[in-house]
């Protein structure tokens, strides 16, 4: 800024200078100065010139500092870690080493003692130094022991990641499942069929009303329909086990049924295997897929003998389970 006010100054007294002696200034002089005037005005753009550089290195600079900053920071941190596990290091060292320049300065001064003496003090001499060795053995140990346990840890979290990766996708495998097949039944529900999702499976619970006759085996009209639609849901997902199970009331059978049931054990495995048939008769599915069980009176859905718990009770269930291959394979890797 001085240099530029100067130059001004000089520039201004130059010419007040040519008007003053305009008359009587040869055109020589003249030219001079219009020369010097030039010299002034191109020195004034390369200092400009060269200012502006200046100002872009200087923020270039102010760049590259920063970034140093940002690394020593780093380093510093990184130093401060190892320099925390160096000291833990050399405290038992320094322990040890103490502990044998002890034992040194006893054995000093009790060299000129009794040859037994002298040799207590060596034997407890080269002890402390077995002990000072066998404590550096352990630490490289613990320390090999450590990195060991560091890669196991890191091995562990990338198998409960995968494993927590299956399980999201069966969980999201089931709500879909339960969405196909709440869908296709919609007119059956609040008629004696509900559809629930719990422990990861899909459970379709059809009362007796909807799918037999009192005490018969035969699958009634309404209930086939219904089981005809979600046979359709079921051949559209093939990695889905099915579990048809019956379920009866606790009251006992007296004589034979039609069906040729002797007892509710006997009527349920019936049941759930009629159901079962439906379903394979109605579509594509691979039978090895299905199974049929019968429950009895053994697990009701409500305790008591009313008139409402029974009618609860007698019901099959459909139980849809989604095949964990892929969960399997991780579960043996581990």
């Amino acid at each position: 800024m001085r240099l530029k006010s100067r130059l001004n100054g000089w520039f201004l007294s130059i010419i007040i200078g040519c008007f003053y002696l305009a008359s009587c200034v040869p055109a020589r002089q003249f030219e001079d100065l219009q020369k010097k005037n030039k010299d002034c005005q191109d020195e004034n753009g390369k200092l400009k010139s060269d200012n502006l550089g200046l100002t872009t290195r200087n923020t270039e600079l102010g760049a590259e500092v920063e970034e140093l900053q940002k690394r020593i920071s780093n380093l510093q941190k990184d130093t401060s870690e190892q320099g925390n596990a160096m000291r833990r290091l050399t405290g038992l060292y320094n322990e040890l080493t103490k502990s044998y320049d002890k034992l040194l300065t006893n054995n000093e001064k009790l060299l000129a003692g009794s040859n037994e003496e002298t040799r207590k003090l060596i034997a407890q001499l080269n002890k402390a130094k077995e002990d000072l060795q066998k404590k550096e053995d352990q630490l490289k140990i613990d320390e090999q022991g450590l990195n060991d346990l560091k890669s196991s840890l890191k091995d562990r979290e990338a198998r409960v990641a995968e494993l927590q990766s299956v399980l999201s996708k069966k969980d999201s495998a089931v709500s879909a499942l339960k969405k196909a097949v709440t869908d296709a039944l919609l007119g059956f529900e609040n008629n004696g069929l509900t559809v629930t999702q719990k422990n990861g499976k899909v459970y379709v619970s059809l009362e007796e009303q909807l799918l037999f006759a009192s005490g018969s085996t035969i699958v009634e009209k309404k209930g086939e329909q219904a089981l005809k639609q979600l046979a359709v849901v079921l051949e559209k997902n093939k990695d889905i086990n099915v579990l048809v199970e019956g379920h009866t009331d606790d009251v006992p059978i007296s004589g034979t049924l039609p069906s040729g049931a002797k007892d509710n054990w006997e009527l349920s495995v019936l049941r759930a295997t009629s159901v079962v048939k439906i379903i394979t008769k109605n579509s594509t599915i691979t039978p090895g897929r299905l199974t049929a069980a019968g429950r009895g009176p053994y697990i009701p859905m409500e305790a008591g003998s009313s008139p409402e718990a029974k009618r609860k009770n007698r019901r099959t269930e459909i139980i849809l389970t989604p095949k964990l291959d892929e969960l399997l394979k991780v579960l043996e890797t581990n």
